[in-house]
């Protein structure tokens, strides 16, 4: 990887770009699809945002010392549009823990790609930017407009399901931490594809539910689909959030299939949601934090229109 953190950049500056991806909690489902290991998306209101500054040079790259992911989506992204001969200031802002299953990294590297096209006055399609992302790490694909379908690991499956309906996410994140890359790399089918009819059945719901805007549906599918998932990735606070979800009166359960991420899903009810983040702290044990936001649509959000980071946490 070329490198401009030693010598610094000195060039002129003739474009810059802001952009910004957001992260998700989880996924609404995970598992096999004729023979492909795929995801259904969960995109939420917490985003990562890159500012990119764009010099004539030797195509070096000055990034956090803590992203060399967006060091890479910058070099990919240059050269994928022929100006590998520019060099990058990267800037990067992110309200989305590490190593949580929260789309931390693929949401880096999505707002670096956005921002560097935003900075060249051009546009890359969702599957292009997912094909880079992949290039560089299995992804998830917030990338991808409303909720999507995706096979975060090859991008042979990218499809939009549509927008989800008025949806709120309490996001309960737990002590310890899931190595995404290292969790992806090992062959776990022989514990999934038992589950592959489950799977198939939540993802059904879940296409029902997007189509009809019946967050119960939603619900229902990713709560099948979280539980299925106990084979694989055991989470051991998850029937106190089942108990809590059905005191509370939401929707259903997500999870973050290679994380330590578990979401309640609500109908927009700030009384129901209210009650039940209050009450996380006192029947789930080992939580960390407790956040309250939207389920949203994927995509990247040129120059930087991101709202507010980081609202209504705990």
């Amino acid at each position: 990887m070329r490198s401009g953190q030693d010598a610094g950049l000195s060039g002129r500056v003739v474009a810059r770009g802001i952009a910004a991806s957001p992260g998700a909690c989880g996924e609404l489902a995970q598992g096999l699809l004729d023979g492909r290991l795929v995801m259904v998306t969960c995109p939420i209101d917490l985003f990562a945002t890159a500012t990119v500054e764009l010099s004539h040079g030797r195509g070096r790259v000055l990034a956090p010392a803590n992203s060399p992911k967006a060091a890479c989506a910058v070099e990919l992204s240059l050269s994928y549009l022929g100006r590998g001969d520019l060099d990058t200031l990267v800037g990067l802002e992110s309200a989305l823990p590490r190593a949580k299953g929260m789309a931390s990294s693929t949401a880096d590297i999505v707002a670096v790609i956005g921002a560097v096209t935003a900075a060249l006055n051009t546009r890359l399609s969702a599957r292009e930017q997912a094909d880079l992302a992949l290039a560089i790490e299995p992804s998830d694909g917030v990338m991808i407009a409303g909720v999507a379908l995706f096979d975060h690991r090859r991008g042979q499956i990218a499809e939009s399901l549509g927008h989800p309906p008025h949806m709120r996410v309490l996001v309960l994140e737990f002590a310890g931490s899931v190595h995404t890359q290292a969790f992806n790399a090992v062959d776990r089918t022989a514990v999934i594809e038992p589950q592959a009819a489950r799977f198939g059945e939540a993802v059904d719901l879940i296409k029902a539910g997007v189509e009809g805007g019946d967050p119960y549906l939603i619900g229902r599918g990713a709560t099948l689909s979280t539980v299925a998932h106990q084979m694989v990735l055991p989470k051991p606070q998850l029937p106190s959030v089942l108990a809590l979800g059905k005191h509370a009166g939401a929707a259903g359960v997500n999870a973050a299939h290679s994380g330590t991420v578990l979401g309640l899903l609500f109908h927009v009810d700030a009384e129901r949601v209210s009650w039940a983040r209050r009450q996380a702290w006192k029947r789930v044990p080992r939580l960390v934090s407790v956040r309250e936001r939207r389920l949203i649509g994927g995509g990247v959000i040129p120059h930087g229109v991101a709202g507010r980071h980081g609202a209504a946490d705990a």
